[in-house]
């Protein structure tokens, strides 16, 4: 696989070589998911929400719960009801898949995802500002990161509790660039899932995605500046370009 393998906003398809984007703002902000992108626990709530939803008599497929993926409850609640009916109980569900998980972590935890460190420091060696925007609740996204020992290297972390409408509205990310008092523009934002992207994109960020349990398909492909295959590779994306 290639290392840098696509750059489609109104361009072409490359082999490692670099992208003229029609934003050609100089990039000074990269905005990151947390699940799927930062931390190895996407994988977690797709177990849990199956095994949840089990518990309640519900067949809950991967396919269904990638759709949920980074989605607001606002969005996700009507989705999975018009799946399994009207009387679908979410909030038990919802507070069991919760349980499970929480219990899981306490035995096991989780690790970063690979490559997290390493683009990190790139960032900071160019004086790149960061942020997180996840779909997880402040108090959780505050001791996941804190956990593996990342909390303190994010300028601004805006969770799914402090925004009125969450992904794939792009309020979460217009929130985050805000915070680190740039335009949206100038940020690139790494997602995992296609609520996430389309985010980001409405917000007007640099789409990177860095793919987790899925592949973009072909109604991602369009919306994405780039993809790579882990955190690390990503840091290509602001060596070739105008980081301030």
């Amino acid at each position: 696989m290639e290392q840098l393998r696509t750059s489609i906003r109104g361009n072409v398809r490359l082999d490692d070589k670099l992208v003229i984007m029609k934003n050609t703002a100089p990039v000074c902000g990269a905005v990151f998911d947390m699940d799927g992108v930062l931390l190895d626990t996407e994988k977690l709530y797709v177990r849990f929400w199956k095994q949840a939803a089990a518990d309640f008599g519900y067949d809950m497929t991967n396919e269904i719960v990638f759709g949920i993926r980074s989605l607001a409850r606002k969005y996700s609640v009507p989705r999975l009801r018009s799946v399994f009916g009207e009387d679908f109980p979410f909030e038990k569900i919802h507070a069991r898949r919760v349980e499970l998980m929480d219990e899981y972590i306490r035995k096991n935890g989780f690790e970063a995802k690979k490559g997290l460190h390493e683009l990190l420091d790139c960032l900071d060696s160019v004086g790149c500002k960061k942020a997180v925007a996840t779909a997880t609740r402040r108090e959780r996204a505050l001791r996941y990161l804190d956990s593996v020992g990342i909390l303190h290297r994010f300028d601004a972390i805006i969770c799914g509790d402090m925004v009125t409408n969450g992904k794939p509205d792009p309020e979460i990310y217009l929130t985050a660039a805000g915070e680190l008092d740039l335009p949206a523009e100038q940020c690139a934002a790494f997602e995992d899932s296609p609520n996430g992207i389309l985010s980001a994109y409405r917000a007007g960020c640099r789409t990177i995605m860095i793919p987790d349990l899925t592949q973009p398909d072909e109604q991602v492909m369009p919306l994405l500046t780039a993809v790579y295959d882990d955190l690390a590779q990503a840091a290509a994306f602001f060596e070739r370009r105008n980081v301030v």
